[in-house]
Formats: structure tokens, sequence, C-alpha cells
């Protein structure tokens, strides 16, 4: 079992924190007009998935914005945002602040997501939500970069997981 931090204290996350080099698993999450969408729509593409507790931080929300900025200069990569939002909220973000390089996604059904990827705070005063991490997917299916951010309310580190892409 991993562990991150919130406000400096630990924090246990479900589940293995995925690693680099593993094949990574297909989901089904929820977009912004309730449809379904997985990661095997993206076959052949980098794909960046920024996971967060939740857009109602300024962490997150800055998180979202600058993907949608570094996103826009990365040809055949898409990133997606990944928390237990509604899709309501998604939605209203991204119109509001212009997001158009992000695909916002919501993991509010019931869905193995957050255990197959390990970001499913299990206590503290976020538990059920998904803690701060970044990782990458290769073209090649399989996961390239991983950041489980030790801390929920830093920052993860952008210049990594975008060399990642560009590797």
């Amino acid at each position: 079992m991993a562990t991150t931090k919130f406000k400096g204290q630990p924090v246990k996350v479900i589940g293995e924190f995925i690693k680099v080099g593993a094949v990574a698993p297909d989901f089904e999450l929820v977009k912004t007009d309730l449809s379904s969408f997985s990661l095997k729509e993206l076959n052949g593409k980098n794909v960046i998935l920024n996971i967060f507790p939740s857009l109602d931080t300024g962490v997150c929300a800055a998180s979202v914005r600058k993907f949608n900025e570094l996103a826009a200069g990365l040809p055949d990569t898409v990133v997606l945002a990944v928390s237990k939002d509604l899709p309501f909220a998604h939605a209203r973000f991204c119109t509001t602040e212009g997001i158009e390089n992000v695909i916002p996604l919501s993991d509010f059904r019931c869905s193995d997501f957050d255990e197959n990827y390990g970001v499913r705070m299990a206590d503290g005063p976020l538990s059920g939500l998904l803690a701060r991490a970044v990782i990458v997917v290769g073209k090649d299916g399989k996961i390239a970069y991983t950041e489980l951010v030790p801390e929920i309310t830093q920052e993860p580190d952008y210049e990594k997981a975008i060399a990642a892409v560009r590797k």
C-alpha cells in the first residue's frame, strides 16, 4: 500500500500504485456529456493522466490549467483530467476556464480505475477521493512515467511528465 500526505499527515492509498513498464489497464470513466470514455479509445497516442482530488481546490485547478497549456504543443498526446468530481463540475470548470486541450473525466460511477492505478485515498480527510498523481501512458500502451505526488497540496512535476512524453 502506497502513501502520500495531506497537510503533512500520512494518507494511505488503496492498492499498489502502478509501475513504469506495466501495461496500462483499460478503464471506463464519464465525460461531461455523461457518456463513457475508455483508454482504448486513445490507442497509438501518448496519454497524460492528471489525477487529483477535486477541481474545487486551487492546486487541482492549477494542474488542469497547466496541462491544458502544455498539451497544446504536444503532438499525438492527449491529457485526461481525472477526479471523482461530477461531470457537471468538470463541464462548468472547463467552460469557465477555457480549457480546450484536456478531456475531463469523472470516476464518480463504480469503476476499478482508482484501484487498478492505486490512487484512491483510504484514510484522512479526503478518504475516498483520488490522490494527486500523474501517469504517462506511451503510444505502446505501457506506463512510461509515474508520480504519486508526495503531498496532496503540492503541484506535480510537470517537466518530468512532459519529458516522458517527448522520449
